[in-house]
């Protein structure tokens, strides 16, 4: 049976990926003119008018939070993934210890219910007697460090990443955490909404418990306990706003300062449990964090921590464990936050699971079978047409010195690109994957990433290393490396298509560029220089002049509705906006420079190459969503809404009125002196 709905599975994926590119196949290269809404004036809503019919006519799947172009895309990466993931499974040759044996023997196990079912929690077992043999302060500092070493971030979060200011250097990081749901302002706000949630998430906490196989009134006496803990250290935590501030995070410490104003927390015993040799600074992200915190280590009791780590235990580990497990988190971070009515098919999880955990083993394949050698080849010369023009845009800065610019550009400079895939594979082969229990695998897994982190003290900068897994459908910037990364997932239809004219993919994938390249010249990204150092090369007269401009996207965001009275966050969304209208209009003008020399191009379905640009553009941002899932999200993430990304940066663009012909008393129109003009 087990193998029967493997084999559904990976045929139903198959033919939907085929569905997929026989629709590529019959639509309109780059621009499906099919999901134009004529209704609408693209001098009105140039997102309806581009994406009409296709918002209309692309309902949300049960299983999804939203729905959209990149939502479109992973579907056909996870056709293509699963497809490698059977094969694996499946193959009775495969060498142990390699890849290929550790991927297909994960996603095996967490494709198997009927062992999972049959096993609940029991493979936890010794996880849970290590909490419950917890009897002093300094066991309960060693329980902490065990349970971060394998991926549970019980009370606060850690890392080890470049020292801002020395970006030459690596150094231990501590962050505020701790809290189960998704951030403070869900423990601090009272609206009708939030008070809901908190409602239900201790109806949430109370049946995990009872799973457990806690009594009902034990269960409740332990949510509460938890909640108000964890009300407390929300309280002092740092805002979403507060923390895009890079300066205000920089709180360096030496050991002898740490443990002096958290003096209940043993932090020697600490950094000899996870393996920390020699530690002599670190830096203290949310120090306020940090005195709640070695204010409650003294106020809570022992027994009452062991609650805690129970909960935040099993809260780390449910969706890998059996069903009544997994379908009662769905419940509550699912279907309560996000609003979504249906949990994924399990050989979805299992993959995305499988990419988490043996991500560099999983791309290394992906990227042999599917990646092209030209599509990196193509995506390398836009990112050159890009360069240029972003150095001829920071000369005609009018708003900024030349001393400032000279600065900008040495910068711009030290970019580094990394695309595709990296140059060097990460080594698992101290990695032990087996048949025995999907979250042991999982909790493994979390080890090796743990102590790879860890083991980056004390030496060089690695400047290989990526954050995202190949096939991911991202891309990022990294101040400390100064580096734009795009993986090979990302360089694929509707982001970049090889067989679509320059317009479209500058559009798309070349404003996804452009986008990259601004974070590092946002309001959070330009606080660090060329080399990576949180350090101010700017003016002060220019970072004056600076605020001004991104102050006017602070308010043009802030009027924007969202839903029912939410509006966006400008101040949160800040950077995304500034990077989102700077590579757009980096992107146009990259645009204009593959077309030098060049005769103009020839409409193409009425549509000039400037206006397919555009819509391009507007297209990439197509999306439908829960609208518990766009309330968390105005909430919570530093993006706006998807509407408001394909037209908001188009009404501060003058570039985008003179290829449609907005004027005055149009919706796009925006009044020059209220048009932030940037990059």
């Amino acid at each position: 049976m087990k193998n029967t709905v493997q084999l559904s599975a990976i045929a139903l994926a198959t033919l939907l990926f085929a569905c997929s590119e026989k629709k590529q196949s019959i639509s309109n290269i780059g621009i499906d003119t099919r999901n134009i809404d004529s209704t609408v004036k693209p001098t009105d809503d140039f997102y309806q008018f581009v994406n009409g019919k296709w918002l209309k006519n692309n309902t949300i799947p049960e299983s999804e939070s939203r729905w959209g172009s990149f939502n479109e895309l992973d579907k056909q990466n996870k056709a293509k993934l699963l497809e490698i993931l059977e094969t694996a499974a499946n193959d009775k040759t495969v060498s142990a210890g390699s890849n290929k044996q550790k991927i297909g023997d994960f996603y095996s196990v967490a494709m198997d219910s009927v062992k999972l079912n049959t096993e609940g929690a029991s493979p936890l077992k010794e996880e849970f007697a290590t909490i419950e043999n917890i009897k002093s302060s300094d066991d309960l500092i060693k329980a902490i460090a065990h349970l971060h070493s394998i991926g549970i971030n019980a009370m606060f979060n850690s890392y080890v990443g470049q020292d801002p200011k020395i970006s030459t250097e690596y150094i231990l990081q501590y962050y505020q955490g701790g809290i189960g749901l998704p951030d403070r302002d869900y423990y601090t706000n009272k609206d009708e909404r939030t008070l809901g949630i908190q409602k239900a998430y201790l109806a949430h906490i109370v049946n995990m418990f009872k799973l457990l196989g806690d009594k009902e009134d034990v269960a409740n006496k332990n949510a509460k306990m938890i909640f108000d803990l964890e009300t407390s250290l929300a309280k002092a935590s740092m805002t979403k706003v507060q923390m895009r501030d890079p300066e205000i995070q920089y709180n360096k410490k030496s050991l002898k300062e740490l443990q002096s104003f958290t003096s209940n927390l043993n932090w020697n015993l600490y950094f000899e449990s996870i393996g920390a040799k020699e530690v002599a600074n670190v830096i203290v992200a949310q120090p306020d964090f940090y005195t709640e915190l070695n204010k409650q280590l003294k106020a809570t009791s022992i027994d009452n921590w062991k609650t805690y780590l129970r909960w935040h235990l099993i809260d780390g580990t449910a969706g890998k464990l059996s069903d009544d497990f997994v379908k009662e988190h769905f419940s509550f971070y699912g279907t309560t936050l996000m609003g979504i009515p249906a949990m994924k098919p399990r050989w979805k999880t299992a993959l995305e699971a499988t990419d988490k955990s043996l991500g560099d083993a999983l791309g290394q394949l992906f990227v042999e079978k599917y990646f092209t050698e030209e599509s990196k080849k193509r995506v390398n010369e836009m990112v050159d047409n890009l360069t240029l023009a972003y150095e001829e845009r920071i000369k005609t800065r009018d708003w900024m010195s030349e001393e400032t610019k000279t600065k900008a550009i040495e910068k711009l400079k030290k970019f580094t690109r990394k695309l595709g895939y990296p140059d060097k594979w990460k080594d698992y082969s101290s990695l032990e994957i087996k048949r025995d229990a999907y979250v042991l695998n999982a909790l493994r897994a979390n080890n090796y990433e743990f102590k790879e982190n860890l083991n980056k003290l004390g030496k060089a900068i690695d400047k290989s290393e990526w954050l995202m897994t190949p096939p991911t459908i991202n891309a990022y910037y990294n101040p400390p490396l100064n580096e734009i990364v795009f993986p090979a997932g990302i360089m694929q239809p509707v982001f970049f298509n090889p067989e679509a004219d320059d317009a479209v993919n500058y559009g798309c994938m070349g404003a996804i560029i452009g986008h990259e390249f601004t974070h590092g010249f946002d309001d959070e990204g330009s606080q660090y220089d060329g080399d990576g150092n949180l350090k101010n090369w700017w003016t002060e007269e220019d970072k004056a002049k600076f605020k001004v401009k991104t102050d006017m996207l602070v308010k043009q965001f802030n009027e924007y509705i969202a839903i029912d009275d939410m509006h966006v966050n400008g101040e949160l969304t800040l950077g995304e906006n500034i990077a989102d209208l700077g590579g757009l209009t980096i992107a146009y003008y990259a645009l204009k420079k593959s077309m030098e020399g060049k005769p103009a191009p020839e409409k193409i379905d009425g549509f000039t190459a400037e206006q397919r640009f555009f819509m391009a553009w507007a297209q990439g941002w197509r999306g439908n969503m829960r609208d518990a899932f766009l309330k968390n999200m105005v909430q919570t993430n530093p993006h706006s809404p998807g509407n408001f990304r394909g037209n908001g940066p188009l009404t501060n663009m003058q570039e985008f009125y003179d290829a449609f012909g907005v004027k005055e008393g149009d919706k796009m129109y925006r009044p020059k002196a209220e048009r932030a003009e940037i990059w």
